[in-house]
Parts: C-alpha cells; structure tokens; sequence
C-alpha cells in the first residue's frame, strides 16, 4: 500500500514539471495585464514576457495580452486579446487547457 500512495504523491510532480505558461505583453499596455495569470495551478513555470524584449517575432504575436501555454518545450494553445488589447479568455478557460494537457499524458 506504501509504494502505491508513494507513486500517487509523485505522480502529479512529474505531470506538473511539463506545462510552462507565458503571459506576453508590451510596456505600452500594462493596464491590460492579466493579473490572474499567475493564480494558474499546476504549471512548472508562470512568466511575463514584454514583447519589446524579440520575442514579438520568434513567437509570432500579433496582439497582446497572449497567453500561451508550452507542454515539453512546444506550444500547445494560444489565447489572445481581442482589438481592444483586452483578454477575451478567462482564467477558467485556460486553467482548462492546462489540464486538459496534463491528462492526455494518461
């Protein structure tokens, strides 16, 4: 029964140790930062990115707030503002995808 309990308390660290979630953003838009971002569970890493800094063209943002979501290195999901520069996505939606990632692994 040790071993068992053992491998479901590690189970959930090795799942979790995939997700990496960035917030990217511009200087210019601060009002529009997604504070609850950094309230998403089960993520290794949760980080902002300003899109001054090159990474506007090496991940291909268009609009910011993005919120994208990289499971081992790749993206898996994108959510992005809408004309207004405001997020349309919920916190609820992505926390979602952050899940939905970790169970495909089963």
């Amino acid at each position: 029964m040790k071993k068992i309990t053992l491998l479901f308390l590690l189970l959930p660290i090795f799942s979790f140790s995939q997700i990496k979630v960035v917030q990217f953003n511009a200087g210019w838009n601060k009002a529009n930062d997604v504070p609850w971002v950094q309230s998403l569970e089960d993520c290794k890493t949760i980080s902002y990115t300003d899109v001054a800094k090159n990474a506007q063209s090496k991940y291909k943002i268009a609009v910011v707030p993005t919120i994208i979501i990289f499971k081992d290195g790749e993206e898996v999901a994108r959510f992005q503002a809408d004309l207004s520069f405001k997020m349309i996505a919920t916190r609820e939606e992505v926390q979602e995808e952050i899940n939905d990632q970790l169970m495909s692994d089963f």
